[in-house]
């Protein structure tokens, strides 16, 4: 067994100061002395940087990395270890298994992929989800309960995250789902190697010890119906996910041995298929098809099959399960796994660090082909999957698919899993379908039906669309707001925000005991206010700032730390189902968080300080300072030169007042 650190071969900075042919020489003393034309003078923006901007659960991501790096202080008495995932959590209860399997949109935002790579966000969220689980960390209860109660239907990565949300505002939930464990596709859907099944069971139970109440087994629609939940309940949000797959809508696509991605997985998950076949082709080209293949190469086939063995029988729940545990005490052989999409590998959804690993492990990963057709046998079992070339694009949100004529192959399978998209089972519940197989919603992600708002109905996850487990935690948070204001009375007119969890300043003074005064947003001519620093003005709801406002010329180049990777062979791979993403060491996660560039706020540079000619720039009295309020400006000394904005490695300082 083998093992890939992975990191970045050294290479020089990309980022210049100066394009080619720039040979003008710009005068300082110009910018200094000649301030006739400009009075304007330095503000304090807070803005949203990318990787906030991108995360669809709105994490204070800029916030825990200054927390694990050491500039932003935790209160007395709790390191920083807590302090940082307590803000992380603000957002996300779920960051051990998102440190491990969230795809992490954060990281294509993030401005330091100007410099020579991004910040490793999610290991740095995997090193805290883990460190809590290590050390016992528990949410705090809320100190009021509201007596008011709500139902959350379905205990995948939404529903938990309502639950969370709404028990942390002191309301009594009521989880209900029909399976026997909470976790929806984190337990069902995602393999165990991915999701340890104990780092998940702590923090589902982290939630549900702040009071929340569980009942597994029971399916709306068949054991209770939501008519009798809006009854009993103050609300309910509907969080059902979309756990039916797509069939391949081919001819000969409805062979028993043709199977769904989720039915596979749920299989597999529940313990009940421990072999797959010698062949097997799985049809998709996303993150799930990746997990199936992954899988079907660990598990493998035996060479003795009965009728009553084959793969498709254990995944519909019916007979050999005997033949199936007899399956580990047998000799396995490895399956060949084939992996098809319509799109070039280099184009496919699934995250390009797994494609690898699959690749690793000798799976065959062909891109540009389109399922035709399903080959049978005279029983009507598949005994091979018709493909053809095509071309394939995504425009304007529609996928489009040239086939090339003359292009038609047979791939020999014994087991054909299509991962081709996700479903929701309305059985029960035909009356909120749509009409496209999904739950209508609001803004607010309340439920609209027959053209008309549900008012305390509320919905989020996969069943408004399929999408990433970060995005369900993102409007599970944002449905619960919803609720909130429902619960109070309030009206629902204005969208509350994922991006509520950025940095407060407020906050920061009341934890070093320092008077706040109220403060108006925006703040304009402050100076003579204790309560913010001069011209502060928390633009963070509005802006992301880009990487042309941040003077990338302060960074070296710093290599990203990244974890380490167990590779396996194709041999290797067979049998095993350890773990493959080891956690950060302590030191490692401080040096990676050390390479985020704080874009949009203060990260105590001294930059501004060191550089300004007229000594109009200076530090905050380290009684009155936090984070955010390092530094001030004498207004009376300032002569709007621009050099402290040029300085500013991080974009904090922007030009104001005047003209």
């Amino acid at each position: 067994m083998s093992s890939n650190p992975g990191q970045a071969t050294v290479k020089p900075l990309t980022f210049r100061r100066y394009k080619d042919g720039d040979v003008k020489v710009k005068r300082w003393q110009d910018e200094i002395f000649d301030a006739d034309h400009s009075h304007k003078c330095p503000t304090y923006i807070q803005s949203t940087p990318p990787c906030q901007g991108s995360c669809p659960s709105g994490e204070d991501i800029r916030g825990y990395l200054n927390i694990v790096r050491g500039i932003e202080k935790p209160p007395a008495g709790m390191k920083w270890q807590e302090y940082a995932w307590r803000r992380l959590t603000e957002a996300n209860p779920l960051p051990s298994v998102m440190g491990r399997v969230c795809p992490a949109p954060c990281e294509s935002g993030c401005n330091r992929n100007q410099v020579e790579d991004f910040v490793g966000i999610n290991s740095v969220e995997h090193f805290l989800g883990e460190w809590a689980i290590e050390n016992k960390l528990a949410f705090p209860k809320p100190e009021v309960e509201s007596g008011k109660t709500v139902a959350v239907v379905g205990g995948g990565p939404a529903g938990l995250s309502v639950a969370y949300q709404l028990a942390r505002k002191g309301h009594d939930v009521t989880l209900f789902d029909e399976r026997a464990e909470l976790g929806g596709m984190m337990r069902y859907g995602i393999p165990g190697f991915r999701t340890p099944r104990a780092v998940l069971d702590a923090e589902i139970q982290r939630i549900l010890d702040l009071g929340v109440t569980a009942r597994t087994g029971m399916r709306i629609g068949r054991d209770i119906t939501l008519e009798q939940l809006r009854a009993d309940f103050d609300a309910v949000f509907l969080g059902l996910g979309a756990q039916s797959g797509r069939p391949l809508p081919i001819d000969g696509g409805e062979a028993p041995n043709v199977v769904t991605a989720t039915a596979f997985l749920k299989a597999f998950n529940e313990g009940r298929m421990l072999h797959v076949g010698k062949r097997v082709v799985v049809v998709g080209g996303g993150d799930t098809s990746i997990d199936v293949a992954t899988v079907a190469r660990r598990l493998g086939h035996i060479d003795q099959v009965h009728e009553s063995d084959r793969p498709e029988n254990a995944i519909a729940g019916g007979t050999g399960y005997a033949a199936h545990d007899a399956a580990v005490l047998s000799s396995r052989q490895g399956a060949e796994v084939t992996l098809t999409s319509v799109f070039a590998i280099e184009k496919m959804q699934a995250s390009k660090h797994e494609v690898e690993h699959a690749l690793g492990e000798g799976i065959a990963i062909r891109g540009g082909l389109v399922p035709v057709a399903v080959i049978k046998d005279a029983t009507g079992r598949a005994t091979a999957l018709r493909v053809m070339r095509c071309e394939a694009k995504l425009a304007g949100g529609k996928l489009e698919i040239k086939n090339v004529p003359g292009t038609e192959e047979d791939i020999e399978a014994d087991l054909i899993v299509s991962a081709i998209g996700q479903a929701v089972d309305f059985t029960g519940l035909e009356g909120l379908n749509n009409g496209r197989g999904a739950v209508a919603a609001d803004k607010n992600y309340q439920v609209q039906a027959g053209g008309q708002a549900q008012p305390g109905l509320f919905c989020g996850g996969d069943v408004i669309r399929p999408h990433l487990l970060t995005t369900a935690i993102g409007q599970g948070a944002i449905a619960a707001d919803g609720i909130h204001r429902h619960l109070l009375s309030e009206a629902l007119d204005k969208r509350p925000k994922v991006d509520v969890h950025s940095f407060d300043l407020m906050r920061k003074m009341v934890e070093k005991g320092l008077k706040v005064t109220e403060i108006r947003e925006p703040v304009w001519g402050t100076d003579a206010s204790s309560g913010a620093v001069h011209n502060f003005d928390n633009r963070s709801d509005r802006y992301v700032i880009p990487h042309k406002e941040l003077f990338l010329g302060h960074f070296p180049y710093s290599a990203r730390i990244q974890r380490k990777v167990v590779a396996l062979t194709k041999e290797e791979a067979l049998n095993n189902f350890e773990e493959r993403l080891l956690p950060l060491l302590e030191v490692q996660a401080q040096a990676e968080a050390k390479r985020c560039m704080s874009c949009g706020l203060c990260f105590e540079c001294d930059n501004c300080v060191v550089y300004c000619p007229q000594t109009a720039v200076f530090k905050v009295k380290k009684s009155q300072s936090t984070t955010g309020r390092y530094v001030d400006t004498d207004y009376n000394k300032c002569i709007g030169c621009h050099i402290c904005k040029d300085v500013c490695p991080t974009g904090y300082i922007q030009m104001g007042l005047g003209e």
